[in-house]
């Protein structure tokens, strides 16, 4: 029995509609929707035999990266062997939950690379700002110094382990930006 194309058949050609001109976007990929393979706004879930034990994970890829952003587990079906089959809700719930990892994970990540302390030394406030360069080869970091105005007031590289504190950023203030010791 031949069964009619759906729209997210990825082997039938798609048939124009009468009356409609709707150019493809070639840069949409089609859309997967299998028991245990989706694909679809920028994710890719596949469910996978957890090797550790009986059970099974889902993986969740992002388009374009190599590894999966988040791996969790995944709940049996019925038959209490196989896994319960994808499906649009809990795809959407797999690519909300993977969305916001990512983002924690960037955020996270920003905010390791790029600290900021506002510190009042010889009677002006003064922001001190730590930018990481997390480089292979060359990993290193610039300390900075902005006046209320945002000016800048002295600008030294130092070792990526600096430690930017409250306390540090006082008395390189107050040793009139020279470069911190040991850097």
């Amino acid at each position: 029995m031949n069964k009619p194309p759906s729209d997210c058949d990825v082997n039938e050609p798609q048939k124009p509609m009468p009356g409609l001109a709707i150019e493809p976007l070639a840069a949409d990929p089609p859309k997967i929707q299998e028991a245990r393979l989706w694909c679809g706004d920028g994710w890719t879930a596949r469910v996978l035999k957890n090797e550790d034990d009986d059970g099974w994970a889902v993986a969740m890829v992002k388009d374009g990266e190599p590894e999966p952003a988040l791996v969790g587990p995944w709940t049996m079906g019925r038959d209490k062997k196989n896994p319960k089959p994808l499906d649009v809700n809990a795809f959407n719930t797999l690519v909300k939950t993977a969305s916001e990892f990512v983002r924690r994970h960037e955020q996270q990540l920003h905010a390791t690379l790029h600290q900021r302390i506002t510190v009042t030394a010889h009677a002006a406030r003064i922001t001190v700002s730590l930018d990481i360069v997390p480089d292979d080869d060359h990993p290193h970091a610039l300390l900075s110094a902005r006046d209320d105005t945002g000016e800048l007031l002295a600008e030294v590289p130092v070792a990526p382990s600096f430690k930017l504190g409250r306390a540090s950023a006082v008395a390189w203030a107050e040793s009139g930006f020279s470069k911190p010791a040991n850097q």
